[in-house]
């Protein structure tokens, strides 16, 4: 296996398999692209520990020489970046997107790819610290598309930049509007709890498509859906999270609403996989990533969450129904989230195949065989 830090014996498993479904998923054409440098912000998160570690075991065979990872770490620093950082492959920095340069960064002049996702997803936290995750999206954004644009000194063009946008732009959609293409305008406040995220995520795309016009950049903007999966934080606060801890604690699954919001849920693996062929894609364009179907409730969720437990884990909780602590925590939550990704599928060749009962099983399987501190921290 290449790479440190990502096998552990025989605990890693299912994540082995989600890096060889990850890397069969991309063409030989995609495979040829992926060479050189890449630079990852938002490195130490769920996509991040997903990204990296993808890299760590495929990169050698892909032809990638250095990733140069970044983050401020203010959720916290986790065990597996520590491991990380013994890899020759990766230079992990503890660097603010937002407000350090990145001209001080060894090599950043040098980068062929460029992945952004620093930015703060989860609405507990992201209302805990609306104004860092403002200037993520917006000014961590900026300095990039101002360095890679040819504004600042860079050695060579860019073969692609990957800005992390989101499903939430798109607010609370009609029912003529679900599923949810990209060219439905969005129903969003902007004074609202969740606006620090939702309309810095909306800034952010205004932002690259200015940049593709003006400078011709290789810019994908990538609107995920509800992902999940290994590498979540079980103190995460999103609701996949919620559910596995419960699992994982053998405590009651908490549905903190009345569980008839629907979403589609796409499990991780599937997700990077849509995420890398938006990276290589090569020029402008932005694309649903996620799962067409089923869309199912919150409370279908817990079951499926509690199904799965008892046979994993033999778990004896039940799911049980409360009212948030959190004054803002239900305000303008979306009552329906599902896309069509018709276009990712058609232009990028984006297949999602994997049930969100197939999932959920991988996600606490993984759990169940790892140590508890690759989680919470």
């Amino acid at each position: 296996m290449e790479g440190v830090g990502v096998s552990k014996g025989n605990q890693m498993t299912i994540i082995q398999e989600d890096y060889k479904y990850i890397f069969e998923k991309l063409s030989y054409e995609e495979k040829q692209r992926l060479k050189g440098t890449v630079l990852i912000t938002g490195c130490a998160g769920f996509l991040g520990y997903y990204f990296m570690q993808f890299f760590a075991e495929f990169g050698k065979t892909l032809g990638v020489e250095k990733v140069i990872a970044l983050d401020n770490f203010l959720l916290g620093k986790p065990g597996w970046i520590e491991r990380l950082s013994k890899n020759n492959l990766f230079n992990i920095r503890e660097f603010d997107i937002a407000s350090d340069d990145l001209m001080d960064i060894d090599g950043c002049t040098a980068v062929d790819y460029v992945i952004h996702m620093a930015s703060i997803a989860s609405p507990v936290f992201y209302r805990k610290y609306p104004i860092e995750t403002l200037d993520a999206n917006i000014w961590g954004l900026r300095a990039l598309l101002n360095l890679y644009s040819g504004n600042l000194c860079t050695e060579m063009p860019i073969k692609g930049l990957l800005f992390f946008s989101s499903s939430e732009i798109y607010g609370d959609p009609d029912i003529a509007n679900i599923p949810t293409d990209e060219e439905y305008r969005g129903f969003v406040s902007v004074t609202g709890p969740r606006a620090c995220y939702d309309e810095s995520k909306r800034f952010g795309e205004t932002m690259c498509m200015l940049y593709a016009q003006e400078y011709d950049m290789p810019i994908g903007v990538a609107r995920p859906f509800n992902n999940y999966g290994p590498g979540m934080r079980l103190n995460d606060k999103r609701v996949p999270a919620d559910f596995a801890n419960a699992i994982h604690t053998n405590s009651d699954i908490i549905i903190l609403s009345s569980g008839t919001p629907t979403r589609t849920f796409c499990y991780i693996a599937d997700a990077i996989t849509g995420y890398l062929k938006i990276l290589l894609h090569g020029k402008y364009d932005y694309f649903n990533i996620g799962m067409e179907s089923p869309e199912i409730t919150i409370a279908d969720l817990a079951e499926i969450y509690a199904n799965t437990g008892r046979e994993i884990y033999g778990y004896s909780g039940e799911v049980v129904y409360a009212k948030p602590k959190e004054s803002a925590y239900l305000t303008h939550n979306p009552k329906r989230r599902c896309p069509n990704i018709n276009k990712a599928r058609t232009i990028l060749g984006y297949d999602p195949e994997i049930s969100v009962e197939n999932g959920v099983k991988r996600f606490l399987t993984y759990l169940k065989e790892s140590c508890e501190d690759e989680f919470i921290w």
